[in-house]
């Protein structure tokens, strides 16, 4: 293969753009997907594609897999960003592919970013999909169940690219070091650990560990033979501070918040603090997981120990007022607490259970013996007849009933019994058994 000179065109573009693969056997990764004989590699060697949403982190290969097709394809293939299109260039592009299907000739229209479409937009597609006009295929970000309209979504087949490992980084440093389209016509001098640390910093992404690369070598030590030497120092100026792949707005945040839920759930105050660095280190609002945390205090443990709440919202108010990075030990000692405390979702169940009941009873009346009667009217209408002051009785209960006539004997809170709730399901029990003793039948 021919080198590139220094004032070669194509020398002047980014490494990720020099070394993007123009093959399938020089991509790397997504081998559940293109391996041989899987299924995505079959439909591209075969030039059968129909259409398709490519969903994935960024850097791991949607654009590039568009640009293979478009290489193997025999069809037209359009190229379209909905980053700079709108309604006006979708038609132009629809009215192309009207005009090549009549010529019997097939159009794939590839759309990066196609999660920036809006609805009208995305709408816009969707016949000459129906009827085969074109072949769609999409690249995107963000989870196509809340992004893709759901008519087309269902004609399309969802193909999940994965991160790349640290392994296939560093094989694709590797060749970027030794290829003549990228840094193969230098001296450069950089150990495997170093490779191999770089890819741990890309996180998965394959432009990110290609970029860094690039600049890693622009800084290293060069000497009088033009050899350029990589050192340990180099690359941790280079890579400083690592980049968390987060969207505050995107799955990813709800990902992170839900592992931190789950491992405080289940009692693991290790995976819990992971995951809560995890989402300050990459820019969360710790009022955020401050209030994530003050609902787990309720909902996963509630009264198995009543003290949880109080200090879920005691970091809450810590975080406010003292704000990052001094507020991180606030919601640690948090998340730990609430990872150790005794679990019970009995005050969560009770309310999902009456809620259900009270949607599908939201006219029932109010028992008249738990009404107020402030007018001589409502006094006359029964309103408050019969109740039962528990302060005047000397167990300080009752056996007044208070649910509505049509709900009568239905139980909401059931105490798990864990922690201090052991002592309110105990005390729950005495109350019953009271109350059974004294009424009689139909009272």
């Amino acid at each position: 293969m021919e080198q590139l000179s220094f004032f070669d065109s194509r020398a002047m573009e980014p490494l990720a753009a020099r070394l993007r693969p123009q093959t399938l056997e020089e991509f790397v990764g997504q081998e559940h997907l293109l391996g041989k004989g899987k299924v995505l590699r079959r439909l591209i060697e075969s030039d059968q594609l129909s259409s398709l949403i490519f969903w994935g982190p960024p850097g791991v290969g949607k654009t590039t897999l568009a640009r293979i097709i478009a290489n193997r394809t025999k069809s037209s293939f359009i190229d379209f960003s909905a980053v700079t299109s709108g309604i006006k260039e979708i038609r132009e592009v629809m009215q192309q592919a009207e005009a090549n299907r009549r010529f019997g000739e097939r159009t794939i229209v590839f759309v990066d970013e196609i999660h920036r479409f809006n609805k009208a937009q995305q709408d816009a597609f969707l016949p000459f999909v129906e009827k085969g006009s074109i072949v769609l295929i999409g690249a995107t970000t963000e989870n196509p169940s809340f992004e893709i309209n759901s008519a087309l979504l269902s004609r399309c087949k969802v193909f999940v690219l994965q991160a790349l490992s640290t392994e296939e980084l560093t094989e694709l440093l590797a060749r970027a070091l030794s290829d003549p389209r990228g840094l193969g016509g230098q001296t450069i001098r950089m150990d495997e650990e170093l490779l191999r640390a770089l890819a741990v910093h890309a996180n998965g992404d394959a432009r990110t560990a290609l970029s860094t690369l690039e600049m890693v070598v622009l800084n290293g030590e060069l000497d009088e033979k033009g050899a350029v030497t990589v050192t340990k120092e180099t690359l941790a100026q280079c890579i400083s501070k690592r980049s968390l792949l987060y969207d505050k707005k995107g799955e990813e945040h709800y990902n992170l918040i839900s592992a931190l839920h789950k491992s405080m759930r289940n009692s693991d105050p290790d995976a819990a603090v992971y995951w809560l660095a995890r989402m300050l280190e990459a820019g969360e609002d710790p009022l955020y997981i401050a209030r994530r945390v003050t609902r787990f205090a309720s909902e996963d443990i509630g009264l198995a120990d009543p003290h949880a709440l109080s200090l879920a919202v005691a970091a809450y108010q810590a975080c406010h007022f003292i704000g990052m990075p001094e507020c991180t030990v606030h919601l640690t000692e948090a998340v730990v607490y609430l990872s150790m405390a005794p679990k019970s979702n009995a005050c969560y169940v009770a309310y999902e259970e009456a809620k259900l009941d009270a949607q599908k009873q939201l006219s029932e009346p109010v028992p008249l013996v738990i009404r107020n009667a402030p007018t001589k009217l409502m006094a006359e209408l029964n309103y408050g007849k019969g109740y039962q002051y528990a302060h005047d009785a000397e167990e300080k209960l009752t056996d007044m009933r208070c649910l509505p006539e049509s709900l009568l004997g239905r139980e909401y809170y059931r105490p798990a019994g864990e922690g201090q709730e052991a002592a309110v399901k105990e005390r729950l029990r005495e109350i019953k058994e009271w109350r059974e003793k004294r009424r009689t039948p139909g009272k």
